[in-house]
């Protein structure tokens, strides 16, 4: 069960009045193909054939955040105010490349959200450093910085601190139940997205 705030949040990619919902659970060989530049990528979502890297290994295909794709270089916002937490550049192939973990309170709740698959320049921050409402913090990146994917930023929610700027994005079933009750579902800031 994800927690519920009764605040106001700003869009972390404005995104305009017509997007498309992809659909991951299906097999297909473009998954990421869509009318429209502007995509969202749900939250536990069992995702077929998507994940084929290394890194993913032991049927880690259980999607823990939100996909919303966009053009190169499109603004990322900060989605209530807050602090860069951590920062780092998650190379591997299938990784999420440019990476920012910000730190807010909601309602008293510490809670922190993860920003992958940026440009690098978006890593021109330092940990500690606050953050405003709607704040600028990064940029969508292309396929060379961002872990080789179509650009747009996974979010992520954790209730738990990471120890580095890093969250497992995908879960194996097994671990399925444990991962929904530490990454809650991000529309409880993002919104009613689909």
């Amino acid at each position: 069960m994800s927690p519920e705030f009764s605040l106001t949040f700003h869009s972390v990619l404005v995104l305009p009045e017509t997007y498309e919902i992809l659909d991951f659970t299906k097999p297909s060989t473009d998954h990421w193909q869509a009318p429209t530049p502007f995509t969202i990528g749900r939250y536990n979502e069992k995702r077929v054939g998507v994940y084929t890297q290394p890194l993913f290994r032991g049927n880690r295909d259980n999607h823990i955040g939100i996909d919303i794709g966009g053009p190169v270089g499109t603004p990322v916002h900060a989605f209530y105010e807050g602090e860069i937490y951590r920062l780092g550049d998650n190379a591997n192939a299938g990784d999420y490349g440019a990476t920012i973990v910000t730190r807010h309170l909601l309602n008293g709740v510490e809670i922190y959200a993860l920003h992958g698959h940026l440009s690098r320049k978006s890593l021109d921050k330092k940990p500690g450093q606050a953050i405003a409402y709607g704040e600028i913090i990064g940029w969508l990146g292309d396929e060379t910085e961002n872990g080789g994917w179509p650009p747009h930023v996974h979010f992520q929610l954790s209730l738990v601190a990471p120890e580095s700027a890093d969250m497992p994005g995908a879960v194996s079933d097994e671990d399925l139940e444990a991962a929904l009750k530490i990454y809650p579902d991000p529309r409880s800031v993002l919104g009613p997205l689909y």
